[in-house]
């Protein structure tokens, strides 16, 4: 079950809207309300009541379909924040040496998507060394054949690392040594 919510025309930027929804993209209801209940942010109040409207609009669609949905078995699947209108005013802001900067005043939309699926795990999601740690401990990836000890089911082999070719020695380190042979050619000839 999902539900939709969006809030248009937030004053604010939307860089600053960003901030706050990421700090609940993927939380649990309760927990990302209580997050945005004790954010000192002034985008705080707008995404907050954002929230209780896609709970609200989700039991209410669990309703209609005859379905229970217990609204602490929500989570934030999705959130983003779009760029609104800039209203540019006639006002002038004062700037330095005398110049003059044109008052802008920015605007966002915010959507947040909840749903009663699973929670995604962050960890599996990135591409780095924690997220392939954690593929490779999960269930899933030991099969029948890992357990005997096979070598085709644990997977393919992580390539072996080449090592590193030598570096040619410096100019500074090549110039002694030409001059020590040199010397040496010079004294036996």
């Amino acid at each position: 079950m999902e539900a939709r919510a969006s809030s248009k025309y937030l004053r604010g930027s939307a860089q600053k809207a960003r901030l706050v929804v990421d700090m609940i993209r993927g939380k649990r209801v309760a927990e990302a309300l209580a997050i945005l209940q004790f954010t000192n942010k002034r985008a705080a109040d707008p995404v907050e009541k954002c929230l209780r409207s896609a709970i609200a609009n989700a039991t209410e669609k669990a309703e209609r379909q005859n379905v229970a949905v217990d609204p602490d078995d929500l989570f934030v699947k999705t959130a983003f924040v779009d760029i609104g209108p800039t209203k540019n005013r006639r006002r002038v802001r004062p700037a330095p040496q005398g110049r003059a900067y044109r008052e802008q005043r920015h605007f966002c939309h915010v959507t947040l998507l909840v749903s009663t699926g699973e929670a995604e795990a962050p960890a599996a999601k990135g591409k780095g060394k924690a997220a392939k740690a954690a593929a490779e401990a999960s269930p899933k990836s030991a099969g029948k054949g890992a357990a005997k000890g096979s070598k085709k089911a644990a997977g393919p082999a992580a390539p072996e690392k080449k090592a590193a070719p030598k570096r040619a020695p410096k100019k500074a380190e090549a110039a002694p040594a030409a001059e020590a042979k040199a010397d040496e050619s010079a004294s036996e000839g």
